[in-house]
């Protein structure tokens, strides 16, 4: 019986950026569920301030190459990986210079968020989908962790569902305490938009802010996950009238296995049809 094969977008992992709690589930759960028997790739960001040579990270040439199209400029898509031997787990890293070589992940040395976050956003998650469509392998479920990861279920909705590769497949997306105040460039609903995303589907994007990007994730997946104690009301009440399904939060010791039923349960349902 085939395995089932589970994509895995996140934002932070352990030990290539400091330990938070979401850095330590990118680092725990791949893990996990390949060890239950699943097949799994996972990607995440390759930020500046990752040591390449300690971490062992290398370019993959036949994956790298493309050029990515956001707001008129051409963005060359590096993909790295490197490996956590003693889980014998391999990391596939999106990087480019214009987005991902400076030394800090989304604040500058004067803790300003960078003006450029929402074409990193972009570019991260369609770095993420284009690599998979080069690999020529078809999740049946994404997982996506972290703001900078929120794209993902628009995109695989909406401009990519008429790929064969991506046409049955579910995305959850995990939500954390990682509020930020700041509002996006005015223009980031434009810079989102391919063949296939409508103004319609962007109306979330009225406040260019963090509650309104993430609902649009919400929006756009079959299932969400409180991976905090903590999450945002506002979000938490939109969450209750959207009716998808939910899984509330678990700690160290029984997200794991709360997570693979969660994603069986997601599996099972019929697909969310998006209007």
């Amino acid at each position: 019986m085939p395995k089932e094969r589970i994509l895995f977008v996140c934002q932070e992992i352990y030990p290539f950026v400091p330990e938070t709690s979401q850095s330590k589930i990118g680092r725990k759960l791949p893990q996990a569920i390949q060890e239950a028997g699943y097949e799994i790739r996972t990607f995440m960001p390759r930020f500046g301030n990752i040591n390449e040579r300690r971490n062992q990270l290398h370019e993959v040439i036949r994956l790298s190459g493309m050029n990515l199209i956001i707001n008129d400029n051409d963005h060359p898509l590096i993909i790295k990986v490197a490996s956590i031997q003693l889980a014998r787990l391999q990391i596939y890293f999106i990087d480019n210079e214009d987005f991902f070589q400076r030394k800090f992940m989304f604040h500058d040395k004067n803790n300003k968020f960078f003006k450029d976050n929402d074409e990193r956003a972009i570019f991260y998650a369609r770095g993420v989908i284009e690599t998979v469509k080069k690999l020529g392998w078809s999740p049946e479920l994404i997982h996506c962790h972290g703001w900078l990861s929120s794209l993902v279920p628009i995109y695989i909705k909406n401009a990519y569902v008429d790929n064969p590769l991506f046409t049955e497949t579910k995305v959850i997306i995990s939500l954390y305490d990682e509020d930020f105040t700041t509002t996006f460039n005015k223009n980031f609903p434009v810079k989102i938009k391919m063949e296939g995303i409508s103004d319609n589907d962007l109306k979330q994007l009225k406040n260019l802010d963090y509650v309104s990007l993430m609902k649009l994730a919400i929006d756009f997946s079959d299932g969400v996950i409180l991976a905090s104690e903590t999450i945002n009301p506002e979000l938490i009440s939109y969450l209750k009238k959207s009716k998808k399904p939910v899984l509330n939060y678990k700690n160290e010791l029984e997200y794991v296995k709360a997570y693979t039923d969660f994603y069986n349960e997601v599996l099972a349902e019929k697909p969310v049809l998006i209007q």
